[in-house]
């Protein structure tokens, strides 16, 4: 099951197993059975801190549950955890074998903490890059406290429990029974969830922080190169984030980062938030902000207000919220987000193998998607809005090759039809005729492009017509000692590359103006 070189890796990281534990698989004759217990021979093999026993009878098959003796641990995996998943699976093995998490002791201590039964399901699927930071925490939680269980399913597998709960994107999370969440997760939006009480204690401790001298909003490339730029400035530098890593933990694969060839958006998100953390910032994470309160003379504290009711003050703010899926703004849109509307086709594909779906949007993110989904599902509609794509050629030469896509332009999206549990189809009017004409289909991914983060701000610093936040050369806004840099700005050319320079640039002025005021 695993070439050499991954056995190599993989025995390299076994050595740090501490206390034996053994995996208990359930399986029948099908061919994945056989896969999954190839998969843990391999493993078993590798070690003698693990055993393997083949006499599960949890329900769902293949699967495998990690326990440790005296220990009361709830993890399995239902399926073969390959693919992006391959990771999750060796950090559960490594922390069923006691290898500590890379986890703040005060986070571990509220895990520890948390009373009551909790059983989640996480359904993934295998090229799924946001799935593993679900899967991963919630498997770290399983460790850590016996009240939490945690199974994570391969959707692609079981194919008739994903249909009958009607999931259409992952990762899909499920509570007790009932659905708990949707998309990317990690250990603290999870325990911001389900720890009761955890936003006002967070907002206590915000509130008690004396002024910043630089705060920085947003956690994507421009918020991290601004922190760090800030903080070897040696000033005092905060970083207020809903998610540390931004939209980059939505991209599939980077080739354009210079230095580097290749990476993935996760990969990369990590990447900035360890280079952030080997500087003095205080990263506060899950905190999405709800107002700008400018300082009312210049030089003065400027307040950002966020939604769990704390206040932070810092002397300079750079605003790096970034942008987001700009959505169709349809009738039955909102209705069958989830059910059926989707936005992360890499995510989402594998759920509509041999279905009908429909792309919206004929830039290069649309094409690429209608490519990648043409592999999987039984066909493809791509609309454009515009008479052409506008793709590059290469990608639009590979469009034109596949069998079973079909390229309709000059075409509005109207409606998105559903049966009240799931998308069935989509209206669209012809822009040359006026024509209202209908898709029957099961799944639509919609790739037309990005909408600025900017809503807290209205009123607050100019924006263009766009929502964009208007800066300067300089990163400057409209309100002195307030500075702004990556997609949320008027800046041209939403590239990750570009936003590192403009957060880079934002902190080299924000310490430009403290100096001079």
């Amino acid at each position: 099951m695993l070439d050499a070189n991954l056995k190599t890796q993989l025995k390299a990281y076994l050595e740090k197993v501490s206390q034996p534990f053994e995996i208990v698989a359930s399986l029948d004759d099908s061919a994945k059975s056989r896969e999954l217990l190839d998969l843990l021979n391999d493993i078993v093999g590798l070690t003698d801190k693990i055993t393997l026993k083949t006499d599960g009878t949890d329900p769902r098959r293949p699967s495998f549950a990690l326990n440790r003796p005296g220990a009361d641990i709830g993890l399995r995996f239902a399926g073969i955890p390959m693919g992006h998943e391959f990771t999750s699976l060796v950090l559960a093995l490594l922390q069923v074998g006691g290898h500590p998490p890379k986890l703040d002791e005060e986070t571990i201590e509220r895990i520890r903490g948390i009373d009551g039964r909790f059983e989640f399901e996480t359904y993934f699927s295998l090229s799924c890059q946001n799935c593993p930071d679900v899967v991963q925490a919630l498997n770290l939680m399983a460790v850590l406290n016996p009240n939490i269980r945690h199974v994570a399913i391969d959707g692609a597998l079981f194919q008739e429990e994903v249909e009958s709960r009607q999931i259409m994107a992952v990762p899909s999370i499920y509570l007790n029974g009932e659905h708990f969440g949707q998309g990317r997760m990690g250990v603290a939006e999870i325990l911001a969830k389900i720890d009761t009480g955890a936003a006002s204690r967070e907002a206590e401790k915000m509130n008690a922080k004396d002024p910043f001298d630089v705060l920085v909003v947003g956690g994507g490339p421009a918020g991290a190169a601004a922190a760090i730029y800030a903080a070897r400035k040696g000033i005092r530098t905060g970083v207020a984030a809903e998610r540390f890593g931004g939209q980059v933990l939505d991209t599939m694969a980077i080739e354009n980062f210079i230095s580097v060839p290749e990476t993935e958006g996760p990969k990369l998100a990590r990447a900035l938030e360890e280079h952030v953390k080997q500087y003095p910032v205080d990263v506060m994470n899950v905190q999405r902000a709800s107002a700008l309160i400018p300082a009312e003379q210049e030089g003065g504290l400027h307040e950002v207000r966020f939604e769990n009711g704390a206040s932070l003050k810092a002397k300079t703010v750079i605003l790096a919220t970034g942008a987001r899926w700009r959505e169709m703004n349809v009738p039955g849109e909102q209705e069958y987000k989830a059910r059926g509307v989707c936005f992360c086709p890499h995510c989402d594909g594998p759920l509509f193998k041999g279905k009908r779906v429909a792309v919206i949007g004929g830039g290069n993110s649309g094409v690429e998607a209608a490519i990648d989904l043409a592999g999987i599902v039984a066909h493809v509609t791509l609309l454009e809005f515009d008479d052409k794509l506008r793709a590059d050629a290469v990608l639009q030469n590979k469009l034109n090759s596949l069998p079973n896509v079909t390229v309709i332009k000059s075409a509005l999206t109207t409606e998105v039809k559903g049966d009240g549990n799931k998308v069935t189809g989509l209206v669209y009017k012809d822009r040359t005729t006026d024509e209202l004409k209908s898709l029957e289909l099961e799944g639509i991914f919609v790739q037309i492009g990005l909408l600025p983060n900017s809503d807290w701000l209205k009123g607050t610093v100019e924006l263009s017509p766009r929502g964009e936040i208007v800066t300067d050369e300089r990163g400057a806004t409209s309100v002195p000692g307030v500075f702004a840099a990556g997609d949320v700005t008027t800046v041209p050319y939403k590239q990750i590359v570009i936003a590192v320079g403009e957060g880079a640039k934002a902190a080299l002025s924000a310490f430009d103006y403290l100096i001079r005021n």
